[in-house]
């Protein structure tokens, strides 16, 4: 069964980092995406950071690019998410989601099926 946890959320000042892993179980499949979502609150969800395995490259939404860096320890199943330079603005609950059907990295909400618990972010200012 597919299982996805998230883990490394926090309070931390403005200007800090963190680093937030979505360490993943149950995948039987070759093709697919892991993207990193998050939930300010009184907003909607929306996409961070992508990758699928086609080309295991990543993609960022503009508010984050030159900040956060997506990443990949395939030894262990995970995927990080390198918050650096973080901004109050960047409050939310994240979510690392898995869609299994495409293998190509998208910032749809609806093309995930797995999602993890999340894990909350604040950034005092």
């Amino acid at each position: 069964e597919v299982q996805l946890v998230e883990s490394g959320g926090g309070l931390v000042q403005a200007g800090g980092s963190l680093r937030l892993s979505c360490t993943a179980s149950g995948f039987t499949f070759d093709d697919y995406a892991i993207g990193w979502f998050r939930q300010a609150p009184g907003k909607e969800r929306e996409g961070v950071s992508c990758i699928g395995s086609r080309d295991n490259s990543a993609y960022y939404t503009d508010s984050v690019k030159g900040r956060f860096i997506m990443s990949s320890d395939n030894a262990k199943n995970t995927v990080h998410l390198h918050m650096n330079s973080l901004k109050p603005e960047d409050t939310a609950v994240y979510y690392c989601a898995a869609d299994l059907w495409s293998g190509l990295a998208t910032m749809s909400l609806e093309s995930y099926d797995y999602w993890g618990q999340g894990t909350q972010v604040t950034v005092s200012s």
